[in-house]
């Protein structure tokens, strides 16, 4: 049972810089949910904000700036005249489906608990 323990916690260590990584590249507060806002299709500057709920056109700037440079979100200037501006995600940001789909789903549950609880 000692040994367990030791593999359980070797395991927990193990995880802890990957996850680290990953909370450093898609954590805060509004990168998910705009690759989210994204998922089905470009949108403009606009589109986005609009689809996110309480986010700043200075945040959302700089979260697609920061988006871009990990290569979850492509930036495509359409040059006719007006010239376009569009984002779209990547095949790398749609490797968070199933990330995506757990947290929304583990929301859903964590939202329900709450309320029972009231």
């Amino acid at each position: 049972m000692a040994s367990e323990t030791h593999i359980d916690k070797e395991k927990c260590i193990s995880l802890l810089t990957p996850i680290g990584d990953a909370l450093y590249v898609i954590g805060g507060k509004w990168k998910l949910r705009v690759i989210a806002a994204l998922h089905d299709g470009h949108k403009r500057f606009n589109e986005i904000q609009r689809a996110i709920d309480g986010i700043s056109a200075r945040v959302l700037s700089s979260e697609l700036k920061e988006l871009e440079l990990n290569g979850f979100v492509m930036r495509i200037v359409h040059t006719k005249t007006p010239v376009v501006v569009e984002y779209e995600i990547t095949d790398y940001a749609r490797s968070l489906n199933d990330v995506l789909q757990s947290l929304a789903d583990w929301g859903i549950m964590h939202r329900d608990k709450l309320k029972r609880e009231r």
